[in-house]
């Protein structure tokens, strides 16, 4: 973890400038699906200029490596039972580091304001009178969409595009099951892994067909790459036979079946296994 700042402290072995006793700025940037080409260029200006980054695990390296290397880092990552940092310290330590007259950016993966927490921070701080600004940035959903050539609507296929999210504030997998089988629709589903058995098993009881074309993707747009396309029914196993681990997303969906047909190697020398 050679990048990451000891995430109490918030301090790197890099000098820092002295604060100016003036407030400064959070920016809540997007730092994409993993590509660091997928970068806005002012999420990339920003990078640069920035005073201090208090960032996510799910930022790829080649992200990183765009910060000014003045910059104060500390790594906040958050992955299932493992938490760096409580998500009430990482609002507090914005507000903080803001009060000291830096300009921060608080960089997430994907789209702050898609399963980013993107609101949640920006409410903590307007409440404490810190300036603030959202840089969006593109979703895991579009990437992996764009590279695995499963497109999330398609005049046959889908009309609609639902996202939602596996893993709950409680802790539950409780979803609006009969939203969520709704024909003539994708439904992408974030951080729903480790609960892809319920998932399968719920929205099969719930009325959508076992033999739904179904995908799961390890590290969409990267390197690291692992793509799995099978049925509803059977994703599951495929998914533990292969030991796919997160961050994955899941798309189930006609649009899965078009990735024979519209599928193509991500510039990224990926590997893909197929049912």
């Amino acid at each position: 973890m050679s990048k990451h700042a000891d995430p109490a402290s918030g301090r790197s072995r890099a000098e820092q400038p002295p604060a100016t006793g003036l407030p400064g700025k959070v920016y809540l940037v997007g730092a994409g699906p993993g590509d660091p080409e997928l970068l806005t260029l002012k999420a990339a200006r920003l990078l640069g200029q920035a005073q201090a980054v208090v960032f996510d695990h799910l930022v790829g390296e080649g992200v990183l490596d765009l910060v000014n290397p003045a910059a104060r880092r500390v790594y906040a990552g958050k992955e299932a039972g493992n938490h760096a940092l409580p998500q009430e310290r990482i609002n507090k330590l914005l507000v903080d580091l803001a009060r000291e007259g830096l300009t921060v950016v608080r960089l997430k993966g994907g789209d702050p304001f898609i399963f980013g927490r993107g609101g949640e921070e920006m409410e903590e701080l307007i409440a404490c009178g810190i300036a603030c600004e959202v840089v969006p940035g593109i979703t895991a959903a579009s990437g992996i969409s764009a590279c695995t050539g499963m497109p999330l609507t398609h005049r046959e296929h889908a009309r609609s595009v639902i996202f939602t999210t596996g893993h709950l504030k409680d802790d539950t997998v409780n979803l609006d099951w009969p939203a969520l089988v709704r024909p003539s629709q994708t439904v992408v589903i974030y951080m729903g892994l480790g609960a892809l058995e319920i998932i399968s098993r719920e929205l099969i009881a719930h009325g959508l067909p076992g033999d739904t074309p179904a995908a799961a993707i390890h590290a969409g747009t990267t390197p690291q790459q692992v793509t799995l396309t099978s049925t509803l029914k059977d994703l599951p196993a495929m998914a533990k036979k292969a030991q796919l681990k997160s961050p994955a997303l899941i798309m189930i969906g006609s649009v899965v079946s078009l990735r024979e047909r519209l599928g193509y190697p991500c510039p990224a020398p990926a590997m893909a296994a197929n049912a």
